[in-house]
Order: C-alpha cells, then sequence, then structure tokens
C-alpha cells in the first residue's frame, strides 16, 4: 500500500486513535510503540491533517502574535481642542 492510498484511507477517528497512540506511546492494547512507529504515525497524523484541516485545526498550531512593530489601525478621528 502507497503512502497515499493510506493518507486516503485515514478517517478521522483513525487520526484521533493515531494521535492517542503517539501521545500514551502505546497503542490501545498496550502494546509500546516503537520509535520508527511513532515517527510514521506523526508522519501520518501531519500530511492527513495538512490534507483535510485549515492551518488553526492542525497539531501544533500556534497562532501568530502581533509584532510590537506592526502598523496597528488608526482611529480616523482626529482630536481638537476647544
Amino acid at each position: 500500500m502507497s503512502f497515499e492510498t493510506l493518507l486516503n484511507s485515514l478517517s478521522p477517528q483513525v487520526i484521533g486513535s493515531l494521535k492517542r497512540a503517539i501521545e500514551l506511546g502505546k497503542w490501545p492494547d498496550g502494546r509500546v510503540l516503537t520509535d520508527e512507529q511513532r515517527r510514521r504515525c506523526g508522519q501520518a497524523v501531519s500530511a492527513w491533517e495538512q490534507r483535510n484541516l485549515p492551518p488553526e485545526s492542525r497539531t501544533g498550531f500556534v497562532p501568530p502574535k502581533e509584532s510590537p512593530c506592526a502598523p496597528r489601525p488608526t482611529d480616523e478621528r482626529k482630536l481638537t481642542w476647544v
């Protein structure tokens, strides 16, 4: 089975199971993930999320911070002294 075929066959439930296995370091039946299995699961999750989720919903997404140097919206009203 090719990687493309595998990605096309994954469902959100399977991705959730893979993510959980990566987090815990073991499969649902209690067997420990090898380093190779953890790496491949991570690749599959990352590739699936890249194809199927918007950036803000992907694992590891960090919203951009506003830079202190970035232009800020200006208030168009001008102050006048009375």
